[in-house]
């Protein structure tokens, strides 16, 4: 009983968080709107300006994002499958999603999918190790002259 009680208590926390974020998404695109129709002064107030709305775009994306996190959470919950880990398929502790509502892997699984990319415990077939395309090698010790190598010193 005290799961489903937590349950109910994050459904609602889901819903007033889901509506806090559509108004100030709304209220946000209304200000963009209005400000990039107007004319500010000089290239300073333009500038200042530009960054302000780059700073409230990128606001707006997380916070968009974060949404479409809780609309999710909020379908599961309506499936029924709220609360079980994708990757394990075993219960999600209250404790993490009261961190956390809208994740849907538990802990363990978080952590495997973060450091191999995905949940199963095979490596893949990438080598992160090689981060070049270029064929180098330590032992590949070659002295190089300064006078072979082309230099613009006119700038």
């Amino acid at each position: 009983m005290a799961r489903r009680d937590a349950l109910l208590r994050l459904h609602k926390s889901l819903m007033n968080r889901r509506t806090e974020l559509r108004r100030r998404l709304g209220m946000e695109l209304q200000d963009l709107r209005k400000h990039n129709g107007t004319d500010t002064g000089d290239t300073a107030d333009a500038a200042f300006d530009t960054g302000s709305d780059e700073i409230a775009s990128q606001l707006a994306q997380l916070e968009a994002r974060e949404l479409a996190q809780i609309e999710r959470a909020l379908t599961r919950m309506k499936q029924g499958t709220y609360g079980i880990c994708e990757g394990c398929q075993c219960r999600i502790p209250v404790a993490r999603l009261n961190a956390l509502p809208y994740t849907t892997t538990c802990v363990r699984c978080q952590r495997e999918m973060e450091m191999h990319g995905n949940w199963s415990e095979q490596d893949t077939d990438e080598d992160w190790g090689k981060i070049s395309d270029a064929e180098f090698s330590l032992d590949d010790q070659r002295d190089i002259d300064l006078s072979d190598l082309e230099m613009d010193l006119s700038k």
